[in-house]
């Protein structure tokens, strides 16, 4: 199960209703944090989740409305004497721009691992999932991500009991490994079945539609996506900042055939987003109108 919160959907300004943009998801004791807007820490506190486990951050870009609350969320950590080293994942500049920000949070008793992203699509490996980065169309160097956990075949127990294998090697090859028993080779794909479906999260935002878009998202289970504005006469402003509209996200995610997708990341203006959904409805049915505290649990389908 991949649980996912949505913990900001702002844009811009915190509104008292409206914190700004940031995702957090838990998966296998791992928690990820995807932007790190001001009010965090608030939202943190309203869905009950705590900062201290964060094992990974995210950052899209540096605009200050999506990297603003991380001295806090630091200082936070820290103070819960945290240790852990602190894994933080952006564009090419990352290291620069948090040592900027840590003049205000300079002692921390954990270490920093900053990943700069450099090319236009990089995945990073993690114990039971990946990170997928893929650049978008702002007016900064901006990126959305994946998190994708592959679930590989049943294991097959007939067949281990016909190959001799002794059941205290039954968990190496469960967990990928070979093993050698009295000189014999047994590799995983010799007792488990065909890889069964996994579960995949797609989040991005401050972007025009891009073909990256399409096909990074594709066939994801959960789509959450920028909805700057909801008014349709907000096009020409969207382009012009490049930005989307509600009906804009809502055609990606009818072309990447995602099972469901959320709106976040709203204009200060847009105090009731809801309103437009049912044209959005429209184009991709199974769209929602994202708010602060959404939350789903993103399960395996049943074997």
């Amino acid at each position: 199960m991949l649980e996912v919160c949505l913990l900001g959907t702002g844009g811009m300004m915190p509104l008292p209703y409206r914190w700004l943009t940031a995702l957090m998801t838990r998966y296998n004791g791992k928690n990820i944090l995807i932007d790190c807007g001001e009010g965090t820490q608030i939202a943190m506190k309203e869905k009950g989740w705590s900062p201290k486990p964060i094992d990974i951050i995210c950052f899209t870009h540096f605009h200050a409305d999506h990297i603003s609350g991380l001295p806090g969320m630091l200082l936070t950590m820290g103070n819960a004497e945290r240790t852990e080293p602190l894994t933080l994942i952006g564009p090419k500049g990352l290291t620069r721009v948090v040592n900027a920000l840590r003049v205000i949070a300079p002692e921390l008793p954990f270490m920093l691992n900053c990943i700069e992203i450099t090319e236009p699509e990089h995945i990073f490996l993690f114990d039971g999932f990946r990170i997928e980065a893929f650049r978008v169309n702002h007016n900064v160097m901006c990126y959305g991500y994946n998190i994708v956990i592959e679930r590989i075949g049943k294991f097959q127990v007939e067949k281990a009991v016909a190959l001799g294998i002794e059941k205290r090697y039954w968990n190496k090859l469960q967990k990928g490994e070979e093993v050698i028993c009295e000189g014999k080779t047994f590799t995983p794909e010799m007792i488990l079945g065909s890889p069964r479906k996994g579960l995949k999260l797609t989040y991005c935002t401050d972007t025009r539609p891009t073909e990256s878009i399409v096909k990074n998202a594709k066939e994801a289970d959960l789509f959450i996506c920028e909805g700057m504005y909801g008014e349709p006469d907000k096009l020409e402003k969207a382009k012009d900042h490049k930005h989307m509209t509600f009906y804009e996200a809502a055609e990606l995610a009818k072309q990447a055939s995602v099972r469901e997708m959320w709106l976040t990341h709203y204009s200060p203006s847009l105090t009731h987003p809801e309103e437009y959904m049912k044209d959005v409805k429209k184009i991709f049915a199974n769209s929602f109108a994202g708010k602060d505290g959404k939350t789903a649990d993103l399960l395996f389908e049943e074997d």
